[in-house]
């Protein structure tokens, strides 16, 4: 039997400190010796389809298979499904909303690397793309470190004011909102850029001595947030160098590996320094790997089996 695991259910067994552990934990593992594959394609409308496979971690006796949606002008703008399965047989033990999996790995992971590549004193966050892979970087930046204030841009004033409103609330701290995303560089230590731009938002004009900038949204061919100058003037470390070249920040900007100062999974095993001065610039540019799926996944699934309660469907029968 497989569990049918929708947004809801997903989310009420979800709690973001155990996942930010996870992920860090993923992150530490050396892992094994699989390569994660990231397969997308335009198709015939204004969409893109991508598939993420496998998803796999030392230790866990599954894997998970990634299929998404990309319909930027939709809402919500991605859709589909993660499938995980058991590592011995293939049995499809549980079917996972990919857009509330997406969300959550990617932007807890975020702020994982936000924290540990930003400056200590660093409290104002400036976010650009008032979405929810933004509002899990918040959430998860939250339980990390002290936020003093919050700054929102996006394109859409009425998503940016109502984004605001949503966290000035949940977080106790002034939330204010600009036009512009340099307005918004501007007045923050940490910069998070979530969005589906495909030209440059920042160069590296717009950087100043300390500050940190997480960019999200170049995680497939032609998305751009950062300039070519901005990614080669910061300390960048990527989640992964093959995909970061292939279809990243790095690739997408035209630049080669050695633009990448490391890996996340190196700093946080100590293998290169991370942030070694407070007047340094840094730049984590992730692409987002299968195994975070995998991550959130088995304990998801491991929790709704124990609750016996989830529905569940026999494909076989």
């Amino acid at each position: 039997m497989t569990l049918l695991l929708n947004r809801s259910r997903i989310t009420g067994l979800l709690d973001p400190d155990t996942v930010m552990t996870g992920l860090r934990a993923g992150f530490l593992a050396a892992g094994p010796d699989v390569r994660p594959l990231r397969v997308r394609t335009d198709l015939p409308g204004p969409g893109t389809a991508t598939a993420l496979l496998p998803g796999v971690i030392d230790g866990i006796p599954a894997y998970t298979v990634k299929v998404n949606a990309k319909f930027p002008d939709a809402a919500p703008a991605l859709r589909g499904l993660v499938c995980l399965h058991d590592l011995a047989d293939g049995e499809l033990l549980a079917v996972l909303d990919s857009a509330t999996v997406t969300a959550w790995r990617t932007g807890l992971a975020a702020a994982v690397a936000t924290h540990e590549l930003a400056a200590g004193h660093a409290g104002s966050v400036s976010v650009v793309g008032a979405g929810a892979q933004a509002r899990m970087v918040l959430r998860g930046l939250a339980r990390l470190r002290e936020l003093t204030g919050v700054t929102v841009c996006d394109t859409d004033p009425a998503r940016a004011a109502s984004f605001a409103a949503e966290h000035e609330r949940l977080l106790g701290i002034p939330v204010e909102t600009v036009a512009e995303p340099r307005h918004a560089a501007a007045r923050g230590d940490i910069v998070v850029l979530a969005t589906w731009s495909r030209s440059p938002l920042l160069d590296a004009t717009d950087l100043r001595p300390g500050m940190h900038v997480t960019t999200l949204g170049a995680d497939e061919p032609g998305k751009v947030e950062l300039a070519a100058d901005a990614l080669r003037r910061a300390l960048t470390v990527v989640d992964d160098l093959e995909l970061a070249v292939a279809m990243g920040a790095l690739g997408n900007s035209g630049l080669g590996a050695d633009a990448a100062h490391a890996s996340l999974g190196q700093v946080l095993r100590g293998e290169r320094a991370g942030r070694e001065r407070n007047d340094q610039v840094t730049v984590y540019a992730p692409v987002g790997l299968p195994w975070q799926d995998l991550a959130l996944a088995w304990p998801v699934y491991r929790a709704a089996h124990g609750a016996g309660s989830c529905p569940q469907v026999d494909f076989l029968a």
